[in-house]
């Protein structure tokens, strides 16, 4: 009997739960493998911007990242991590050190597709763009 086959019998034979705990198991799969994309493709803008690529995978620690390669004061860090829409101005601030729009920037802090481009494209890293400004 193929796995395949077996889901499926258990499917037949079941209550909701099983078809709850198999449906549950294949999303939890797919958000697994979106997850580790997006922890790649960062992992890549890191290493692009001259930082260690595996600080993307360390909480807070790679949004204290993203304000050196953007150029940011260590005080947006506490914006970032408190106030959750202002990592729209950590999207834009990347875009802007990769030599991308402010359009693109907002793009990749609502959506996220960009970020992925950004770090599997062959984008290259300008510099950053923040450094002594306080506003763009």
């Amino acid at each position: 009997m193929t796995f395949l086959n077996l889901l499926a019998s258990i499917a037949l034979q079941s209550d909701d739960g099983t078809g709850a705990l198999i449906g549950g198991t294949v999303f939890a799969c797919c958000w697994l493998i979106v997850a580790i994309v997006f922890i790649a493709a960062m992992w890549k803008i890191f290493v692009k911007a001259g930082q260690p690529g595996w600080a993307a995978i360390i909480p807070y620690y790679n949004l204290y990242i993203i304000t050196q390669i953007t150029g940011r004061e260590i005080w947006w860090l506490a914006l970032y991590i408190f106030i959750p829409f202002t990592i729209i101005f950590a999207m834009i601030d990347l875009a802007l050190s990769f030599g991308k729009s402010m359009v693109y920037g907002i793009v990749m802090g609502l959506i996220g597709i960009p970020l992925l481009m950004l770090g599997f494209g062959g984008d290259q890293y300008v510099g950053p763009v923040m450094k002594g400004k306080a506003f763009y």
